[in-house]
């Protein structure tokens, strides 16, 4: 698909999110997904971004929910990425996959298999080198790392509770995981 089919298409799913108020729309294995954005969905993203936002150096900016066209049947919008502060500052509302550098999502109870499956392939193959899962329904994140053609090699499941300390790119970064938002049905992790 070249550059202006991608523009095409993005127009396309940005009068789709402006029919669906409350939802987030992109583009997995090529078919259009809309999913409802639930409360503790938009408070992790809120206090993880928070949070990293003041320990990112100034060349680095954070951006949320934009769009990043992989290739013809994906274009992921993360809950949380970090881009160069320079690409940032062009306020643009879908920017080059090979601009991310570290990616985040939070888990909903429609977007599981996207989180933990077909995301970090496509986020290892890009060569992003960390990937964060916030997960409120399991109470933990998942953190991968080691990208390679076919994914992360390397992954560690982490309750809430603690700090969250990832070696990245961009520094050690640190993510307070006691006060994320646990799904009532799952409880706390103890």
């Amino acid at each position: 698909m070249t550059v202006s089919g991608f523009d095409r298409l993005h127009s396309q799913l940005s009068k789709l999110e402006d029919m669906f108020p409350g939802c987030l729309t992109e583009i997995v294995e090529g078919s259009i997904v809309t999913n409802p954005v639930r409360p503790f969905h938009g408070k992790t993203i809120l206090r993880v971004a928070t949070n990293l936002e003041g320990q990112l150096a100034p060349e680095w900016a954070l951006v949320s929910d934009v769009a990043f066209p992989f290739d013809e049947a994906h274009e992921f919008c993360p809950d949380i990425a970090v881009i160069p502060a320079e690409a940032e500052a062009e306020n643009l509302s879908s920017y080059p996959a090979d601009l991310l550098e570290f990616v985040a999502e939070v888990v909903s109870p429609e977007s599981i298999r996207r989180d933990y499956e077909i995301k970090p392939r496509f986020y290892a193959s890009r060569g992003i080198a960390n990937y964060l899962v916030l997960d409120p329904l399991k109470g933990h994140c998942v953190t991968m790392w080691n990208p390679g053609p076919d994914g992360y090699r390397g992954r560690d499941t982490i309750p809430y509770g603690s700090d969250l300390t990832v070696d990245s790119p961009l520094g050690k970064l640190t993510i307070p995981t006691a006060h994320l938002p646990v799904d009532p049905k799952v409880g706390r992790p103890s």
